[in-house]
């Protein structure tokens, strides 16, 4: 088999090659990001690999079944960027990575929740300059606040036990009650009463048409003055600019983002030389309570062996005609 990769990075090339030992594909890596334009780089491939900013459109797709694509490997567990409808309608197989390590999203999403409460980012800087002081760096103790968890999948669950053992009360809510809740000792409540009651609020659900801008002005005038909202899952979940009025009248006061809606022109860049034309995401880095990460919460080496070894068992077992337990399918 033949695998173009696009998006590829150096820790993708450095894993996927380690991993592809024992199986000999073979492995091209390309920088860029799949689109309209750059579709025709997969000529005389069997599988294109793509990851969460690769635009999969039905044009996308309908070129690279000209240059011989037979299977769409994502190297992620959302789909959101497919056009399943189209694949299927092409006779595009799809497999993705349904779960690579919950621990590492679990783990980002509380990092995100200690930076912003003790301000440790602010602090580091001060102390860098020679500056001591301990003003503007108050925060509040975690233990006993209510957290409220949308989204109750393997990240959800693991983020909820974590943060019983920092001494929260945790609120979830999911379109299905998963079995586990009790056990985890977490309280399974309406989305409405979720909002009302949290102190943080922390997105673990998947981007779909029902879930696009969950966050949206109305939801956001629910939650408690003062909340901590936490997105580590898609951008899309949340309403940027009904969030930004949040964050100027007050009634959010800290963002911890590892997402953004609009982060496909920006995110896993360097664009460091470059003046950033996105006025929203500007906006955003504006505010002193917004800490923003570049969707790195995935990005452990847990994580990348992981995503790498089940992303080249999807494609053998399309290669040896052998049932896709990780085929995503139009619904």
């Amino acid at each position: 088999m033949k695998i173009t990769f696009f998006s590829a990075k150096p820790y993708d090339q450095q894993f996927f090659l380690k991993a592809n030992q024992q199986y000999g594909f073979e492995i091209n890596f390309l920088e860029a990001h799949l689109n309209s334009k750059t579709a025709v780089l997969a000529k005389d491939y069997d599988v294109a690999c793509v990851f969460v900013n690769d635009a999969v459109t039905a044009e996308v797709l309908q070129v690279l079944v000209q240059q011989g694509v037979q299977l769409l490997a994502l190297r992620c567990a959302g789909f959101n960027n497919v056009d399943l409808k189209a694949a299927a309608a092409l006779g595009i197989k799809v497999v993705r990575v349904p779960a690579y390590s919950p621990y590492s999203v679990a783990e980002h999403t509380l990092a995100l929740i200690l930076t912003l409460n003790r301000k440790t980012h602010r602090a580091y800087n001060r102390v860098k300059e020679g500056n001591f002081s301990l003003n503007g760096l108050m925060g509040f103790d975690l233990h006993g606040k209510t957290v409220g968890l949308i989204g109750l999948g393997k990240i959800g669950q693991i983020t909820a036990h974590i943060l019983k053992g920092f001494g929260c009360h945790v609120l979830g809510y999911d379109i299905a009650e998963p079995a586990e809740t009790q056990s985890i000792g977490l309280e399974f409540t309406s989305l409405d009463n979720l909002y009302q009651r949290s102190d943080i609020i922390s997105l673990h659900c998947p981007l779909t048409p029902a879930t696009h801008h969950l966050i949206n002005a109305e939801s956001i005038a629910k939650m408690k003055k003062g909340v901590m909202l936490i997105n580590t899952s898609r951008g899309g979940l949340i309403d940027t600019q009904a969030v930004i009025d949040a964050l100027k009248h007050e009634h959010i006061s800290y963002l911890g983002l590892d997402v953004y809606e609009e982060e496909s022109d920006l995110f896993f860049e360097d664009l460091s030389n470059k003046v950033i034309q996105d006025d929203v995401f500007m906006r955003l880095l504006s505010f002193n309570n917004v800490l923003i990460t570049g969707h790195q919460a995935f990005l452990t080496s847990n994580a990348l062996q992981n995503i790498a070894d089940i992303t080249l068992e999807n494609i053998l077992a399309f290669k040896n005609n052998n049932p896709l337990a990780n085929e995503v399918t139009c619904f």
